[in-house]
């Protein structure tokens, strides 16, 4: 390991101790040390960008610690927040296959690993490799179902169904268990929640505050604890 940006780097994938079952941490041992041997160990600080959206694709980025926005962003200057990345996932994949420029732009939410892989070794690694293949396309699939069940979100619910779904996501996956309720640290500002979900920072302080004034939720810091789990899934349900 290195020490960068209060980070501690870890170089190889056959000793790492973040591994996820997740698309290339859970590659078979036959398989590992190939992609291991082609991968770079990468540490990025808080705020800084690791692709942008209309650069021709270099390579992917497997997300090993911390979190990353991905954004797209329209000519008058609005922006859309498409998913908040956590450790597992792979960025770049559909450009870098397609030979396109990157879909999105990532920035690190937080002080993050990433093994990056240039494009030249790691096509050739998949014409070699049929099981990392196979990863591909489950990936690429997965991608594609979390897009059209976002665009579906987005044309078919209000903001307020669309904020319900997002609070009962989190509660899944970061949520934690109180005496006051489900614990989530807020993951996003009021102006990020509002770019993902297609609508204003205003709107989304607006709706919070009628949930709690409903004693759904309640909010304590940078903490939201959300007492009424059921009305949450009535929302998204209505």
């Amino acid at each position: 390991m290195r020490d960068g940006h209060r980070l501690r780097v870890i170089e190889s994938c056959l000793n790492c101790t973040l591994r996820t079952e997740s698309f290339f941490c859970d590659l078979s041992a036959a398989t590992m040390p190939v992609f291991d041997a082609i991968s770079t160990a990468m540490p990025y600080p808080t705020g800084v960008v690791i692709f942008m959206e209309g650069q021709m694709a270099h390579g992917i980025y497997v997300l090993c610690s911390g979190r990353v926005k991905l954004s797209t962003s329209s000519g008058d200057g609005k922006t859309v927040i498409i998913e908040v990345a956590e450790p597992g996932e792979v960025l770049g994949l559909s450009a870098t296959i397609s030979a396109m420029p990157y879909e999105v732009t990532a920035v690190a939410m937080e002080t993050c690993q990433v093994n990056f892989v240039r494009k030249d070794d790691f096509l050739r690694f998949l014409s070699e490799n049929g099981e990392a293949c196979l990863r591909v396309a489950q990936h690429l699939s997965r991608t594609y179902h979390t897009a059209y069940e976002q665009t579906r979100a987005l044309a078919l619910y209000t903001a307020r169904e669309n904020l319900a779904q997002v609070l009962l996501k989190w509660c899944g996956e970061r949520g934690r268990a109180t005496e006051q309720g489900i614990r989530v640290t807020l993951p996003l500002s009021h102006e990020e929640l509002g770019q993902t979900l297609g609508t204003t920072r205003e709107t989304v302080s607006r709706l919070l505050t009628e949930l709690k004034r409903e004693q759904i939720i309640f909010l304590r810091g940078s903490a939201l604890f959300v007492r009424d789990k059921g009305a949450l899934e009535k929302l998204v349900g209505s």
